[in-house]
């Protein structure tokens, strides 16, 4: 049973977005010097493009350039920019992770490495005379991941990722980041029947980490758990409401956009598995799988208080549909097709 709201047509959505998004990035490029940008922005063709990552800069380093080396009218504009790019609550949610480094600074006494101010933006090809063009914007546990393509926007791949999870200690203890997708994951699993809550969990053991981990392009995982057509119709609210937190990081019309798509592809096919305990504060994973897209829920590291989750788009991952699109309807067919 399909139990998503109507949604008006949404024929046009995805063809007029290209001034609203361009807008902002052109105001964030021309702000900075010649040599932020020659630092910021690279070719639109490259493969590094399409790599990606979510543990701390020091670990892995980023391309791009970097919260410190922008004054504060930069960083102002460039976190309008991430803004323009979500939903005032995936916007805040993005602040929100990105804050956890100073709670993280406060626990380990380790201020170079934990640093809300090691966050990253790159740029591929320059929107004020490409198309296509992409950007990105990444750090410890947030990875965005934007293309744009004839005005159409991707938005995949997209991680975030919290730790700790609850604080344990301090000013903020207590504070939840990403509790929905967690307790929502709880919620479905432990009202289901025992014989199928049997089923949903396919791993006694949960996983030390995503499966896909941060490979640049993922295809769909065997069918694992409980389907759609095997959940009852107050299982599927929960699911819907699961699959709605992740989507209502994007602009609104957007994630209608995307949601009418899942609607229409994947309904009958989503499965959600589950791996490990079904207890908050017990290691625990969960997955929901469509035909078009995959969501992975980890907690088990840090005693099970360290949160990493993904949306990946199985063809439009790095806006590859988009782009394959772009130029078998263009005059480009001599035209290197991006990795």
């Amino acid at each position: 049973m399909k139990i998503f709201i109507p949604i008006v047509s949404l024929l046009a959505i995805g063809y007029a977005f290209s001034l609203k998004y361009e807008k902002p990035a052109i105001k964030f490029i021309e702000s900075l010097s010649d040599e932020q940008w020659d630092k910021a922005y690279f070719d639109f063709d490259i493969e590094e493009r399409e790599e990606w990552d979510f543990v701390p800069v020091l670990t892995k380093p980023r391309p791009g350039i970097q919260l410190s080396e922008l004054n504060n009218k930069q960083e102002d504009l460039l976190f309008k920019l991430v803004r323009s790019y979500l939903s005032k609550s995936g916007y805040e949610k993005t602040k929100q992770i990105i804050s956890l480094e100073e709670v993280l600074a406060e626990i380990s006494g380790d201020t170079e490495y934990r640093d809300p101010e090691k966050y990253h933006a790159a740029f591929y090809g320059d929107p004020r005379k490409d198309d296509p063009w992409s950007w990105s914007f990444e750090g410890h546990h947030v990875s965005l991941n934007f293309t744009v393509v004839d005005g159409k926007i991707s938005m995949t791949p997209r991680f975030f990722g919290a730790n700790p999870a609850i604080v344990p200690s301090g000013s903020r203890k207590g504070e939840r980041t990403l509790k929905e997708e967690e307790d929502l994951g709880l919620q479905l699993i432990n009202m289901m029947s025992a014989s199928k809550r049997k089923k949903a969990i396919f791993e006694e053991e949960a996983f030390p980490d995503n499966v896909t981990g941060v490979l640049s392009k993922v295809n769909p995982l065997e069918p694992v758990g409980v389907s759609t057509r095997e959940m009852t119709e107050e299982e599927i609210e929960i699911l819907d409401e699961l699959i709605h937190v992740y989507l209502s990081s994007m602009p609104e019309k957007l994630a209608e956009k995307r949601r009418k798509n899942i609607e229409i592809e994947d309904w009958d096919e989503i499965h959600f598995g589950w791996a490990g305990e079904t207890d908050l504060g017990e290691p625990h994973y969960y997955r929901v799988q469509g035909k078009t897209f995959l969501i992975e829920f980890d907690n088990t590291q840090n005693d099970a208080n360290h949160i990493h989750t993904v949306w990946r788009d199985f063809d439009g991952d790095f806006g590859r549909d988009l782009i394959k699109e772009h130029y078998e309807s263009s005059d480009h067919h001599d035209h290197p097709h991006p990795h």
